[in-house]
């Protein structure tokens, strides 16, 4: 591809991408399902009208856009934990995860679906979508416990869900009948294990370097270089670069003096990246995957919505959270994407019998809830209103 159709195209993704969110301002939809919205048109499964390059670059600029989220979401996390919600994220999040992949695989396999298929899908389905999550959240410009008590959520399940996704493959493993459960939990062990280590192993360094260089643009470059390189190690460990940063963005929040300087740095650029990550996303879609997956697909939507609805309920009557959060954070969870999609994949290559099915399912799930779940958590944050209290052991935060 010549530069020039290169530069043309990221131009003018870009420039669509500002019209596409003024246009939103006039619209109840939110942006992320705008832009979704917008790729899915001009992509392959619409008009095709992009050259032939979000294949190839696509997963670049995913992972690039990942990897600052992932290390904001860090921050967040702990100061979150560390507050008045922690025990009500932490018990939500837990909740969330188990009761999602508990009502996916009952109801899947009641449905006489098999049930290596239902474990592996009962694994995908606990995962959420940060990116789109937190983008609707940044747009609609909530605040209060309930936007906290999301946020936390959402930075927390995915790691979960990979715990559980590797407990749950390394049965169906054994179940499969090759007696391999081991390289299941060994690629789940390695997977949140590793990503720890790296995650640590260059925030401390990252913390110590924050207060001794200049705000602005040092602090930028400082910020980027460490958030490239854990993307890079992570991927070159084969460990899962989302949870790499989000830990190096802790580590950093816990130890530097100067802690939020990277963080603010990061925050303004990070929404050029988000622009191009939503529509190559978009354009990555496939109607056809989700029509060719069936009734299994259908049951998997509904399950999983169930799942999170229930979940989110159970966690927030257990963690002593108001009502609001018990009814309406459950919806706000709704949005998948990329982190169910490796999964997936992973799964697949285990095995490659299922593929088609796990793929086609997991690929038009992520077409529903991609589109749809921004909606339903614009609609939630919504009903909750700004800076709604919610009661924490029966005290009021």
């Amino acid at each position: 591809m010549q530069i020039s159709t290169f530069m043309i195209t990221l131009g003018g993704l870009l420039l669509a991408g500002l019209a596409v969110e003024a246009v939103g301002r006039h619209t109840p939809l939110p942006r992320v399902t705008l832009l979704l919205a917008f790729g899915f048109g001009i992509g392959p499964a619409g008009w095709d009208l992009l050259p032939d390059l979000h294949g190839r670059w696509f997963p670049l600029v995913a992972d690039m856009a990942l990897l600052m989220i992932g290390f904001l979401l860090g921050e967040q996390l702990v100061r979150l934990l560390a507050g008045k919600l922690g025990r009500v994220i932490l018990t939500v999040s837990i909740f969330d995860v188990v009761v999602t992949a508990l009502v996916v695989l009952i109801g899947l396999w009641l449905l006489d679906v098999p049930l290596v298929t239902s474990l592996l899908l009962a694994g995908i389905a606990a995962a959420t979508a940060p990116a789109a999550t937190t983008d609707v959240i940044e747009e609609s410009g909530a605040k209060g416990p309930f936007t906290s008590v999301l946020v936390g959520v959402v930075a927390i399940d995915d790691a979960w869900g990979m715990i559980l996704f590797s407990l749950l493959l390394a049965t169906a493993l054994v179940l499969g009948g090759d007696g391999s459960g081991l390289d299941g939990l060994w690629l789940g062990l390695r997977d949140v294990g590793g990503a720890l280590l790296l995650g640590l192993a260059l925030g401390v360094p990252m913390a110590y370097l924050t207060g001794r260089i200049r705000p602005g643009q040092p602090t930028l470059a400082e910020a980027l270089g460490f958030v490239f390189l854990c993307g890079g190690l992570a991927e070159w460990l084969e460990v899962s670069f989302l949870l790499a940063a989000m830990v190096m963005g802790a580590a950093v929040y816990r130890l530097a003096s100067h802690h939020q300087r990277p963080f603010h740095e990061i925050e303004h650029i990070d929404w050029p990246f988000k622009i191009l990550f939503f529509i190559l996303a978009g354009a990555s879609l496939h109607l056809d995957a989700l029509l060719s997956a069936g009734y299994i697909a259908a049951a998997y939507i509904l399950l999983r919505t169930l799942g999170k609805l229930a979940g989110a309920a159970t966690g927030g009557w257990f963690g002593g959270a108001d009502r609001s959060v018990r009814r309406w954070l459950g919806p706000a969870l709704l949005p998948q994407a990329g982190v169910a999609l490796g999964m997936a994949l992973v799964a697949s290559q285990r095995f490659p019998e299922l593929s088609e099915s796990i793929l086609a399912i997991a690929i038009g799930a992520t077409v529903f809830f991609e589109l749809i779940g921004p909606v339903i958590t614009r609609y939630a944050l919504g009903q909750v209103g700004r800076g709604q209290s919610v009661k924490v052991g029966g005290n009021v935060n």
